[in-house]
């Protein structure tokens, strides 16, 4: 491949023995133009005003910059590689003078939070009536009250948190705002060192009000909530493609967190030596960020195996990344986590399970698998499947965090959605014995039940996602590109939690003549008495009749919107983050452009009209 310029090039002594991959990349990619600042008239930045920047700078000059055109044969992933390997890690508090809509006003207001991803510690994404502040007799007057814009972003994940009518919230240009509930001002903002990709959970350091999240580089960030400054930041997985997917989970001055990667998808370029990663979960401590325990997902550290049988070298074992927020369960001193796929070869009995941890010291108490042998990577799509394992998946790990209920009769049931689009109910007292189970789907890669189902105790509704597209790698990159199947994927079901009778199920809509488009139901789900929210990959966000699955309310978020903040706002397809209900208002994030989907950079409030 012909060699071409990126920015600078100096000796590789900045960070290559942090990331030997990033610099075979620059050594590739930019010795030829970058050997010396002599050679380019002194025009190209030294590597010391390099090191001043953040590497979301750099990814965004990457990405859409002046280097655009030099950075297309690298994928998303190396890029993201390369300005975390080139960047400077450090953290802005946005200058009041600078932020737009500010609240003339700090003060903390009142109402009922949802301040993490499940909700609680059991992980049911329910909200009761009173704290809700809706019923569903209310939807017909459900109406948008004011559209935030994200600037610089067409793709939003992190779902925000709810907390005495403040609404946290971060965005794909790293930067996490505080706004007013009711109106959208903003109360604060401060840019961190990449994309927020974790949701925000709220919770305390040193008897405050703080927030925590992790960004895509690997790095975990506590913030003060009343005023955005950082309070620590920590990446506490050293691993170069280390990412923070999972939801902190806050407990009594401990932070849970989960680690997950990019290996997965690292392992499309023919150049990468494929793989090494694996998951882990940990405490941390939620005033200084120290790692109280860390217990990894596989126990034996990667090594090289012998070649697969397409005859390239690999490592292994790898993944078993945590991509979930775990379920809590102080009384037994237990917290239960679902884990990813391997990455390569040899499968290990953690991939794809549910594992039980002493919540006190992170020891393993037990596991169990529901896929053997599932060992995947994103090259296992790919024409030639470069380092695609010799296993070969299925790809049927978990995206959805446990939900834990207690059932008619007294017992406990974890209730576990996955890839593979079954809904299993376990038994924890009986380490994950199966209770029941159902099928809804066929399940794939990105398909199956994804990001998290919702249970009101009796009920556990869950939506199928099954997204369907081509892909193929773009000419000349490492790249990707998908085209979305109108046709396939999605659905919404609801099971009774004791026996899994199933209750109803609902067909989605369907895209009509939107594209690109998937009627795909990928997104967390979230409840309230008599209703359950979908939001999907068509632009939608839909109420459920929790009594038979009519659709009572549809609201299409894929327009353009005017914003509180003056940012040209447009909304698109809805995944990963499920809608925040509190306080009598309804929060959603609309634009997510992977695999093909529309893009968008809103956050929609909305209320009851009265």
């Amino acid at each position: 491949m012909k060699s071409w310029c990126l920015l600078v090039f100096a000796p590789l002594v900045m960070h290559a023995a942090d990331d030997s991959y990033a610099a075979q990349l620059f050594q590739k990619h930019c010795a030829s133009c970058h050997d010396s600042a002599a050679g380019a008239g002194g025009r190209i930045p030294q590597i010391a005003v390099l090191k001043t920047m953040t590497p979301l700078t750099i990814q965004k000059t990457l990405e859409s910059g002046v280097m655009k055109t030099q950075a297309a044969p690298l994928s998303a992933d190396e890029k993201l590689r390369i300005a975390s390997f080139l960047g400077k890690a450090i953290t802005l508090e946005r200058k009041r003078e600078e932020i737009a809509n500010l609240c003339a006003g700090s003060a903390w207001g009142q109402g009922a939070a949802w301040a993490s991803w499940g909700g609680n510690l059991e992980n049911t994404r329910f909200q009761s009536a009173k704290d809700a502040g809706l019923t569903a007799e209310d939807l017909p007057r459900l109406k948008l009250k004011w559209a935030f814009g994200f600037p610089d972003a067409s793709t939003l994940r992190s779902q925000p948190a709810l907390y005495r009518g403040w609404v946290f919230a971060g965005g794909q240009d790293g930067t996490v705002y505080a706004l007013e509930a009711a109106t959208g001002c903003v109360h604060w903002a401060t840019a961190v060192q990449s994309q927020v990709r974790s949701g925000i959970t709220v919770g305390e350091a040193a008897a405050q009000p703080a927030i925590f999240f992790g960004d895509s580089a690997g790095y975990v960030y506590a913030l003060d909530a009343a005023s955005g400054k950082q309070l620590w930041k920590i990446r506490p997985e050293e691993h170069p493609a280390s990412t923070i997917t999972a939801t902190p989970v806050y407990h009594q001055g401990r932070v849970y967190v989960g680690v997950a990667s990019r290996e997965e998808a690292l392992s499309v370029a023919p150049g990468y030596l494929c793989c090494t990663f694996r998951g882990s979960e940990m405490a941390l401590d939620a005033a200084t960020g120290k790692v109280v325990w860390k217990r990894y997902m596989i126990a034996e550290v990667a090594k090289q195996r012998p070649k697969t049988k397409r005859g390239l070298a690999a490592y292994g074992p790898s993944g078993a990344g945590v991509w979930t927020a775990p379920v809590l369960d102080p009384e037994h001193d237990t917290m239960y986590v679902t884990t990813g796929d391997n990455y390569s070869d040899p499968p290990t009995a953690t991939s794809d399970a549910l594992v039980a941890l002493r919540l006190s010291n992170g020891d393993i108490q037990w596991s169990k698998q529901f896929t053997a042998k599932d060992a995947w990577n994103s090259s296992c799509q790919l024409t030639g499947k470069l380092n695609c394992p010799d296993s070969e998946g299925p790809d049927f790990d978990f995206a959805s965090s446990p939900i834990l209920v207690t059932l008619p009769n007294g017992r406990r049931a974890l209730l576990l959605g996955q890839k593979s689009a079954v809904i299993y109910a376990v038994d924890p007292d009986r380490r994950g014995q199966i209770v029941w189970q159902s099928r809804i789907g066929e399940g794939g890669t990105v398909g199956g039940i994804e990001w998290g189902s919702a249970s009101d105790g009796r009920n556990v509704y869950v939506a199928l996602s099954d997204i369907r597209f081509a892909v193929q790698t773009k000419p000349g990159s490492n790249d990707r590109s998908y085209d979305l199947d109108p046709a396939k994927g999605g659905g919404i079901f609801a099971f009774r939690v004791d026996n899994g009778e199933r209750m109803w199920q609902t067909a989605p809509p369907g895209c009509g003549e939107r594209r690109p488009c998937s009627p795909a139901q990928s997104a967390a789900l979230t409840a309230i008495p008599g209703v359950v929210w979908s939001g999907a990959e068509d632009g939608h966000l839909r109420g459920y009749s929790t009594v038979d699955g009519k659709i009572i309310w549809d609201y299409d978020t894929a327009q353009e919107y005017k914003t509180v903040n003056g940012v040209p706002g447009k909304g698109g397809a809805i995944d990963v983050a499920g809608p925040v209900v509190g306080g009598g208002m309804l929060f959603t994030l609309s634009g997510y452009p992977a695999r093909g989907g529309l893009p968008g950079n809103v956050l929609l409030a909305f209320e009851v009209e009265r």
